[in-house]
């Protein structure tokens, strides 16, 4: 089946030389320059997914798990990067909760489904699956609370907030490294559910070699990064003339296209009737972007950014988040899956992203650090 998919996506990569020559020969094309580069991120994304699953095949599914979420958010990390450096700080932060709510709505909900429709019931561990629960909750309380505190404090506190996300992005970068030591480590028997293997009608022959992973790899990795800049570099113009507000092409368009490796890993081995992989990298991918990507961005801005980025997310941001992890825990608690969860999950991704779509634009967020 996953055979089905690969003339799909990897027609998509004459889209990289298509974007180079706009870029050299149409530089103010700014909405077919986002366009070509959208579409050419998406099978490179799908191609690094694929080199990370055939590394996770040597291992066990947590660790498998980790390996697919860290590679596949390379993409949202590069493309977040190459925005701080614009300043593009509030897109950087749409696209950190459309990443979120991205995986463990629409990547989890796809893969269940796709999984469901093979399989009449698919079972993974519940108690690593409340584990994930928790740290996902974790993930929302520490998007709720700077937002709290911008509301409550009112204005002229923005050194305050400033100060404020980055005290909580040292926390959280210590949770998510205590999170890893105890399920790798102290309690990885609450996370073990096998060596890794091949897909389901995969011999062990067609594995790659690691040395053959590494490169896909490494190479996708660099494309992605230089894709990134060009798209990055192109959004505002697109996104105005396509019509939709800021808010709407992070939380959505770039989520989208940066969870494309998450999608394909996670429903392949799905598919595969392996949910617990697929679980552990649709939610760990989130609890990664949450505990890991999002405060390092926080770090990074002091670095890379015009100004540093606070963790001050919209209303409609926070509630989103909330709502998603409120049902994916409810899902996911009982360690058993089937098509018509996959259904209900895909259909709250897509409610909030029609609310995010109609959402009017509310001008430019005051950045912190600028008078």
């Amino acid at each position: 089946m996953k055979e089905l998919f690969k003339p799909s996506l990897n027609w998509l990569l004459i889209l990289l030389p298509v974007t180079a020559a706009l870029e050299f020969f149409a530089p103010h094309s700014g909405t077919w320059i986002f366009l070509t580069a959208a579409g050419a991120i998406i099978p490179l994304a799908a191609w690094l997914g694929k080199a990370t699953e055939h590394l996770a095949t040597r291992t066990t599914e947590s660790i498998g798990g980790l390996l697919n979420a860290t590679f596949g958010n390379a993409t949202e990390l590069i493309i977040a990067a190459m925005a701080l450096h614009r300043g593009l700080t509030d897109m950087v932060k749409a696209s950190l909760t459309g990443s979120i709510i991205g995986n463990i709505l629409l990547v989890l909900g796809a893969a269940i489904l796709a999984g469901g429709w093979k399989h009449e019931a698919q079972r993974f561990n519940a108690t690593a699956a409340r584990v994930r629960a928790t740290m996902l909750t974790l993930a929302a309380i520490a998007l709720v609370m700077p937002a709290l505190y911008h509301h409550l404090a009112g204005p002229g506190r923005m050194a305050a907030e400033r100060d404020l996300s980055l005290e909580i992005s040292v926390i959280l970068l210590l949770t998510y490294a205590l999170g890893l030591f105890f399920s790798l480590h102290t309690h990885k028997q609450y996370f073990s559910a096998g060596a890794g293997k091949p897909a389901e009608g995969h011999a062990h022959a067609r594995v790659w070699s690691v040395r053959k992973a590494l490169l896909v790899l490494g190479a996708s990795t660099a494309l992605i990064g230089w894709m990134s800049e060009v798209l990055v570099g192109s959004v505002e113009t697109a996104a105005h003339s396509l019509g939709m507000t800021d808010l709407f092409v992070g939380v959505v368009v770039v989520a989208i296209i940066g969870n494309a490796a998450e999608h394909a890993s996670a429903i392949t081995a799905a598919m595969a009737n392996r949910m617990e992989l697929s679980v552990e990298i649709a939610v760990g991918s989130s609890i990664q972007i949450a505990l890991f990507v999002a405060p390092l961005l926080v770090l990074l801005s002091y670095l890379l950014g015009p100004a540093p980025m606070d963790l001050v997310f919209t209303p409609a941001e926070v509630v989103a988040v909330g709502l998603a992890v409120l049902i994916t825990e409810q899902i996911s608690g009982d360690g058993e899956s089937n098509w018509l969860e996959g259904i209900q999950l895909v259909a709250v991704y897509l409610v909030l992203a029609l609310v995010f779509y109609f959402l009017p634009e509310t001008g430019p967020a005051p950045q912190v650090g600028r008078p």
